[in-house]
C-alpha cells in the first residue's frame, strides 16, 4: 500500500505522507516586499483600464515558495489572470520595475483583447 501515497518514498529519505520538500516561510521584510509588488502591478493594470474593468490579487505561500496571482475580470469576455513564483533571494534584492511593469501591460492587454473578442464583428489592425 505504499506505491499509493504520492509522497512515499525509500525508507529514511521521505517519510510517507510527508512532502518531499519543506515549505518556504518568508520573513516579514520578504512578505512585504511581495505586497507591495503585488499591489505595484494591481494599481498599474487599474491605470492601464477603464474603470469597469476589476482588478485583483492573492498572495499564497506553498511547499514551492511564495505564489502570487493578479487577475482581471473584464466587462465583457473570459477573466484573465498572471500568475508568478519570485525566489524569495529576489524579494530579499527587490524585484525589478520592469517585470512588475511587463505583468500589468500584459494582463491590461489581454483583458482588453477579451473584451474585443467577446464584442467580435472588429477589423483586425495587424497580422
Amino acid at each position: 500500500m505504499n506505491g499509493n501515497n504520492p509522497y512515499a518514498g525509500p525508507p529514511g529519505v521521505t517519510a510517507a505522507g510527508e512532502p518531499e520538500t519543506p515549505p518556504v516561510d518568508l520573513s516579514a521584510t520578504q512578505e512585504r516586499e511581495l505586497r507591495s509588488a503585488v499591489a505595484g502591478i494591481v494599481t498599474q493594470t487599474e491605470s492601464y483600464l477603464p474603470d469597469s474593468y476589476v482588478v485583483g490579487s492573492e498572495l499564497s505561500v506553498g511547499s514551492d515558495g511564495p505564489q502570487a496571482t493578479v487577475a482581471v475580470n473584464p466587462p465583457a469576455g473570459h477573466p484573465v489572470s498572471a500568475g508568478f513564483t519570485p525566489d524569495p533571494e529576489d524579494l530579499d534584492a527587490g524585484l525589478e520595475k520592469t517585470e512588475t511593469d511587463e505583468v500589468a501591460k500584459g494582463l491590461a492587454a489581454s483583458a482588453a483583447l477579451q473584451v474585443m473578442n467577446a464584442i467580435g464583428d472588429l477589423t483586425p489592425t495587424a497580422k
